[in-house]
């Protein structure tokens, strides 16, 4: 296989050998230039772990951790990102109080930011539900966010965001009253118009844009892998086929690959990119 000439990287992607195409997925994103990316841990309910206590997380963490090793094994850089599903939250009060709930995913980020300062992971991953949710809910899921913002402002590390479209602009508040940097906290599925770090679908139409303005984004896929819902959100293969049709249409450069694919990740998340 050719070398590639720059790092081209998923910011947000699943691969799931239980429920998906597993390392096929990965193998398509090697073979169409992808380089590196971030392994974002799945809801738990997808790997049949029901949980009841913040320990339970540990066993989707682990899984997480052991395609990452898979994956590392073909010749792609993987960064694990941990946390809890905002929509954990609906699932987990169906079986329990919405304060106990909220407990229990509280904890699920402590035992998230233990895998972080062992080294283990490089980002956590927080949010509200993007659906309606009664005002209860919202709050309470805003009171997870917040512990989130919190733990990841101690283990000085990046924080992906799973919320509702739009900017978010309160987020951005929480961040700055937990003392955490707004630029490391990623708006997974992001828009251009946010205050946080706009992880971008490698698709989005406002890249060249963005791009020639100098504005900081990264691309990502949000594959999640599984049988029943083939190449969503985007598939596999999107975000080095996407960079590499920009660059072939000259919309942006090889020097802006470099920034978006690497000096941006390696601010945003404190990570380096090298090939």
């Amino acid at each position: 296989m050719k070398s590639p000439a720059f790092p081209i990287t998923d910011d947000h992607i699943h691969i799931d050998p239980v429920n998906g195409r597993g390392i096929e997925a990965a193998k398509d994103f090697l073979r169409s230039g992808g380089t590196h990316l971030f392994l974002v841990s799945k809801p738990s309910w997808s790997l049949s772990v029901y949980p009841s206590r913040g320990t339970d997380y540990a066993a989707v963490f682990d899984e997480t951790l052991r395609v990452a090793r898979m994956i590392e094994e073909i010749g792609v850089v993987v960064f694990p990102v941990l946390g809890i599903h905002p929509a954990e939250i609906s699932r987990l009060s169906e079986r329990m109080p919405l304060p106990e709930a909220t407990e229990v995913m509280k904890a699920g980020i402590d035992c998230a930011a233990a895998y972080v300062e062992e080294g283990k992971a490089v980002a956590l991953k927080s949010g509200r539900p993007h659906y309606d949710v009664s005002p209860e809910v919202w709050t309470a899921s805003n009171e997870v966010l917040t512990h989130a913002l919190n733990r990841a402002a101690g283990c000085r590390c990046a924080l992906q965001v799973h919320a509702e479209s739009g900017p978010c602009t309160d987020i951005a508040d929480m961040a700055r009253n937990a003392g955490f940097p707004v630029e490391r906290v990623v708006k997974h599925y992001g828009s251009p118009d946010t205050p946080l770090h706009p992880s971008l679908i490698a698709k989005h139409e406002a890249i060249p844009q963005l791009t020639r303005e100098r504005r900081v984004f990264t691309m990502e896929s949000d594959y999640m892998d599984e049988n029943s819902r083939p190449g969503a959100v985007i598939g596999p293969k999107s975000v080095p086929r996407y960079t590499n049709q920009l660059l072939r249409d000259e919309l942006i450069t090889q020097e802006d690959c470099f920034r978006i694919h690497a000096e941006t990740i390696g601010k945003v998340y404190g990570v380096v990119i090298t090939l």
